[in-house]
């Protein structure tokens, strides 16, 4: 489940703010478009990460999107997340790493940021979902419309941000100690209600989509846990696992699939099958003659975002490896083949015509009523299939462009595109351009965001979880 799911009726901001034009970029170009091969993944970053800069205020947070419409300055939402400032942490070292920001103009950034990180309120350790952009401050009322915010602690936005830190702790190891800080309070079994066997509906052995602090001792609970391995959340239970506030029998308490029985899309195959002790349903389901892992919602995002960083396809290739390339030909054949749209790749994101849903093909995730195509196209989930199906993901992207226009040299690639009606976005996300950001960072320097996840508890605790991965597939 994703932090924008808690929007409610909220959807975006306005403030102005000037942009960091092409100049801060070392060998940015002003022919980006004509670029090909690397140079013209090259350039997709450059252009990409021109947006991430756009976006990040003179406080040093990056805020949630900005309207593109025109050629001037581009409109900034007034509203950040966690997870808009850990995406843009990333790119920042992933802009140093691919040679576009000089490694000191780097430190400079990533200071400027994780000091506004540590001017932020928090409570129990974690740091609330929506804070105002421009001076750090809670939100208690959306700026689009007035409407109450209820402040919340997000268990999936917390783990994108601590992603973003650990990976500018990486890069500069001035900044070591102050994250070390940071991060020193963030205790994932906050968020973590064990496993009862007696009753695992009341104890599942999971983590709460987050909580309301508003209320006394922990405050209250959303009244879901998030149950579904292969979705986004997965990341705040590695880091909790890596870190040891987790037991590791977490990761086996996550569902596959729905046990068979319970109302979800399909009725799934597989066995049952006992691991370090926990009996485990690995359960599939199968789509167009794939067996694969379902997401909860049938997005790219949900199943692609995570490997971005932690190297689930090496550790573990017969299982999340195979699951992940099923899942990228799923939607590929979804777009062209089923719906023969013409394009592929759908993932939450905004909505052409305004606002903000999630996207994705239904058959691919357990929810029954799941996410639909609806004809809306979304770049990010291309780039998040560049391990999986690079040329066919290129190609799908230089189509975007050349029939609609989704791209430009300015801020790269519009958020959707509703390839029925020709409509394309007026907006881009930082969630969903910090997608791009490192899926373009990844393809085109290995590792380059992952260091952080492969040394340490990383190592230690969650590759072996992952080696004795056995998805029924």
């Amino acid at each position: 489940m994703n932090r924008r799911r808690f929007l409610t009726a909220a959807t975006a901001s306005a403030a102005a703010v000037c942009a960091t034009g092409p100049s801060a970029f070392a060998g940015s170009s002003p022919h980006a478009g004509t670029a090909s091969g690397s140079g013209r993944l090259r350039a997709w970053f450059e252009a990409t990460y021109r947006s991430i800069t756009a976006m990040t205020t003179d406080f040093g947070l990056t805020a949630d999107k900005i309207d593109v419409r025109g050629t001037g300055t581009p409109v900034v939402s007034s509203q950040t997340s966690p997870t808009n400032i850990g995406c843009g942490l990333w790119s920042t070292v992933a802009a140093a790493g691919l040679g576009v920001i000089s490694p000191s103009l780097m430190r400079d950034r990533l200071a400027h940021t994780v000091a506004a990180v540590e001017r932020l309120e928090r409570a129990h350790g974690f740091w609330f979902n929506w804070y105002d952009a421009h001076d750090g401050s809670i939100l208690t009322t959306w700026p689009e419309n007035g409407s109450t915010v209820r402040p919340f602690l997000s268990s999936v936005d917390n783990a994108w941000l601590v992603t973003g830190l650990k990976i500018a702790a990486d890069a500069d190891p001035a900044l070591r100690p102050r994250i070390a800080r940071l991060l020193d309070a963030a205790d994932w079994s906050y968020f973590y209600t064990p496993y009862d066997p007696a009753d695992p509906v009341v104890g599942p052995g999971q983590l709460r989509g987050g909580y309301w602090p508003d209320k006394p001792g922990k405050g209250e609970p959303t009244g879901h846990h998030y149950g579904a391995l292969n979705t986004e959340p997965r990341m705040a239970s590695y880091l909790g696992i890596a870190d040891g506030s987790l037991p590791a029998e977490h990761y086996w308490h996550m569902f596959r699939t729905l046990l068979p029985g319970m109302g979800q899309e399909q009725e799934p195959a597989g066995r049952y099958v006992t691991i370090d002790g926990v009996r485990v349903w690995q359960g599939h389901y199968t789509y167009r003659g794939r067996n694969l892992v379902p997401t909860w919602g049938g997005s790219m995002f949900e199943a692609l975002m995570v490997p971005l960083f932690v190297p689930e396809t090496e550790w573990s290739p017969r299982s999340w490896g195979t699951t992940h390339r099923r899942y990228v030909r799923s939607q590929i054949e979804h777009g062209l083949d089923e719906e023969k749209y013409g394009y592929w790749g759908f993932s939450p994101a905004n909505i052409p015509e305004g606002g903000y849903r999630e996207y994705g093909v239904d058959a691919i995730g357990m929810q029954e009523e799941g996410y639909n195509s609806l004809g809306v196209v979304t770049p990010h989930a291309s780039f998040l299939a560049l391990p999986q199906a690079p040329d066919e993901a290129i190609a799908n992207l230089r189509a975007l462009d050349r029939d609609f226009g989704a791209y430009d040299d300015r801020f790269g690639f519009r958020d959707s595109v509703n390839v029925a009606t020709g409509r394309v976005s007026e907006f881009v996300l930082a969630l969903d351009q910090g997608m791009i950001a490192a899926a373009l960072a990844q393809h085109l320097r290995p590792g380059l965001l992952q260091r952080p996840f492969r040394t340490g508890g990383f190592h230690s605790r969650v590759r072996p979880l992952l080696g004795k991965e056995r998805f029924s597939i």
